[in-house]
């Protein structure tokens, strides 16, 4: 088997981004949960891998498909742009994990003014850290204005938390169930525009095709600030849309459930055919 060619594209995703199978193989890939787990050695033996291959030396014995899985590990944990390792609740692939925690913790302590709070404050915690770790471009943060946007973000979450419970209170229980999403999406709009506020006042680098920097843009900053934001936004929305696949209240037929519980079923209520149980989350 002879060495692996040089002329590899590991700038761009490996699949076709001009369509949504391709973006979609693509981020499942980075938000892979799975690379959560690898070690800190594995982790810089794939950037060792990319930044070699990168610079024209081709690891001996390197398979293309071992290039690409290098290349998404490298990129589930190194900024792209600064280079820096992500903490690991930054990265992409913790998105997953937690955000099913926060979100179902959020809709199972909704009741109580101190859980609500913490929870948000979790939750902002959460994404101010994310938007920090995957913001675009290397232009420094000062510490001013990380903890500005973190106390503005988790400010506006928990008062509108709290104020759109207090105005729920006579409604429906199942009302109350979208109070937390209401505040997240409050919270996103203050805090992707201030935790990347540096982007909006020195632009981001643009590059050629060939990944040459040509300079900085505050206008293609504002663009993907707007998508992101547009992303965070049908993301409130789909949690509770996942959610609602299923009804609260589920059923399930005697016949499929344990045999003991059957019989016991049976025994007590013959005309019994169906039970009912909460899913849950």
């Amino acid at each position: 088997m002879g060495d692996l060619p040089l002329n590899i594209n590991i700038q761009e995703p490996r699949w076709d981004q001009s369509t949504f199978l391709g973006r979609a193989r693509h981020f499942f890939t980075v938000t892979d949960p799975r690379n959560l787990l690898l070690s800190g050695e594995q982790l810089e033996a794939s950037r060792n891998i990319v930044q070699n291959y990168r610079a024209g030396v081709a690891t001996p014995g390197l398979t293309e498909d071992q290039l690409w899985r290098a290349k998404y590990v490298y990129d589930s944990a190194f900024h792209p742009d600064t280079g820096e390792k992500v903490v690991l609740i930054g990265r992409m692939s913790a998105q997953v994990p937690m955000n099913m925690t926060i979100t179902g913790c959020m809709l199972t302590f909704y009741r109580k003014t101190p859980t609500v709070v913490f929870w948000q404050w979790v939750n902002q915690s959460f994404n101010a850290i994310v938007n920090y770790s995957n913001r675009s471009g290397d232009a420094p943060i000062t510490v001013q204005q990380l903890g500005t946007a973190y106390v503005s973000a988790t400010t506006g979450a928990v008062a509108t938390a709290l104020g759109l419970k207090s105005l729920t209170k006579h409604l429906p229980p199942l009302v109350g169930r979208f109070v937390p999403f209401a505040a997240v999406a409050a919270a996103n709009c203050i805090n992707i525009p201030l935790m990347r506020q540096r982007e909006l006042q020195v632009g981001i680098p643009v590059t050629d095709e060939a990944g040459q920097r040509l300079g900085h843009s505050v206008t293609a900053a504002k663009q993907g600030i707007f998508q992101v934001g547009l992303v965070g936004f049908c993301l409130v929305f789909a949690t509770p849309l996942c959610c609602a696949l299923f009804p609260q209240r589920s059923s399930i037929h005697v016949t499929r459930l344990e045999p003991e519980l059957r019989a016991q079923i049976q025994a007590q209520n013959p005309s019994i055919d169906v039970v009912y149980y909460n899913k849950g989350l």
